[in-house]
């Protein structure tokens, strides 16, 4: 992957995406999210190689130049923000991808987001309905969306899922991670009482 058709290929691979040239220069092509019109990949060739730069969280900012020597704080961008890949073959394609990956994410701002973040914060020991999670998460009527998206947890270990339950407290008849059982088992390992497939709202909803 160190061509600019490539790099740009898979940066407009990610949802709701576009290309764009905003300087009159074809050099400058960008990826934007067109949600908030971020740009989260931009492209350009700079001394023979084909450049990119991607967002970074700043306190990871570190991590991929210390790796890299071709991984350099973001030319012509915040350096604690940005940093800028030199395409010269020394970086593997997977890690490229990895950081444009991790760009997008930092920028995009999806429903899915947005519900596992509202799910963090359920406290340990106490359950979320569906629809609190959906309220959270700044949107009442995707309580469907929830479920969705809690079905499909990328980062089970650190989103807990498990602490969701319908209106009336049930758990859910087919737990994604562990099958049956697992969900109540998690539960009453943090000191809530599960009775006939349900949790008592009003002394666990959060």
């Amino acid at each position: 992957m160190n061509t600019r058709e490539e790099i740009l290929k898979f940066g407009l691979s990610f949802p709701d995406t576009y290309k764009d040239a905003p300087f009159h220069d074809q050099n400058w092509q960008l990826v934007r999210y067109k949600y908030n019109k971020k740009a989260f990949l931009w492209t350009y060739e700079k001394d023979g190689y084909i450049n990119i730069n991607v967002k970074v969280d700043p306190e990871k900012k570190y991590f991929w130049r210390d790796v890299y020597e071709s991984v350099i704080p973001g030319y012509h961008q915040n350096k604690d923000h940005w940093n800028t890949v030199i395409l010269d073959g020394s970086v593997p394609e997977n890690d490229i991808k990895t950081m444009i990956a991790d760009s997008y994410d930092l920028i995009s701002d999806s429903p899915s987001k947005r519900i596992y973040e509202a799910v963090k914060q359920i406290p340990y020991g106490k359950v979320a309905t569906y629809g609190r999670v959906a309220e959270v998460a700044g949107d009442k009527k995707m309580a469907r969306a929830v479920g969705n998206a809690l079905h499909k947890n990328p980062d089970p270990d650190n989103i807990p899922c498990y602490r969701v339950v319908n209106s009336k407290g049930e758990l859910a008849g087919e737990f994604a991670f562990g099958g049956p059982g697992a969900q109540a088992a998690l539960l009453e390992k943090e000191g809530i009482e599960v009775k006939d497939g349900k949790v008592d709202l009003k002394k666990y909803l959060w």
